[in-house]
């Protein structure tokens, strides 16, 4: 299966790059720059192109990210530290992002004879994103086969929507996935927070998959707090 990947960069884009390049045939790697404070994450996707030996398309969405206001990932907002199901998450809601990015990634994949868009949403999406839901999911596959009908097949590849972050740990594992070249924090500094709802539910996944994380965190304990945290609420 011929097949294109969204990567963001993060730990679980980039495991899903891995694991396609050798289930499948990847592609080629697409990645969004919508002016998201942690822009950095586009080097790792970029990276992750380069090392897996495939295409790396970047587009350039700040227009369309400029209007997508009121989310502390694009806005003048503070990024909350806490756990990722808190609802403190909720501000860093891009709203439409992924149905966005979703659309111009079929669009790149008809032109290009590509058979699959895999996008990496996993269960612990589900809380917060309403566009990484599997009601999403089925409903956006439905509607792009209706856009293509009749120009070319192209099907939205979920491998992981019904799956926990840690299960994406295990089988970026299996798959060699570099860890340590991927980037998850919102806050975009020079290292890890810590602190963030994606680095407190990196940090965690980690934990619970058993695989050792290479991840440098400036506050690398923060995360049992967060955790304890959310356990007495």
């Amino acid at each position: 299966m011929k097949t294109l990947v969204i990567c963001s960069g993060g730990l679980d884009s980039v495991s899903l790059a891995h694991i396609t390049a050798n289930e499948h045939q990847l592609t080629r790697l697409v990645s969004f720059d919508y002016g998201q404070r942690h822009r950095k994450e586009i080097y790792f996707a970029e990276a992750a192109a380069k090392r897996l030996n495939v295409p790396f398309h970047l587009i350039d969405m700040r227009g369309i990210g400029a209007s997508l206001t009121g989310s502390a990932l694009t806005d003048d907002i503070d990024v909350p530290d806490g756990h990722y199901e808190e609802d403190t998450m909720r501000i860093t809601v891009v709203p439409n992002r992924n149905a966005i990015m979703l659309s111009i990634g079929f669009g790149i994949a008809a032109a290009k004879g590509d058979e699959a868009v895999a996008t990496a949403v996993h269960g612990g999406d589900h809380f917060i994103y309403p566009d990484c839901r599997p009601s999403f999911t089925r409903a956006f596959d439905a509607m792009q086969q209706a856009a293509l009908d009749g120009y070319a097949k192209v099907r939205l590849h979920t491998p992981f929507v019904e799956h926990s972050k840690a299960e994406i740990v295990r089988q970026g594992a299996r798959h060699d996935t570099p860890f340590a070249q991927t980037w998850s924090c919102y806050k975009g500094n020079k290292v890890h927070c810590g602190r963030c709802g994606t680095c407190v539910e990196r940090r965690e996944a980690f934990h619970l998959a058993e695989v050792s994380d290479p991840t440098v965190y400036a506050d690398p304990d923060y995360w049992t707090v967060a955790l304890a945290t959310q356990g007495a609420s």
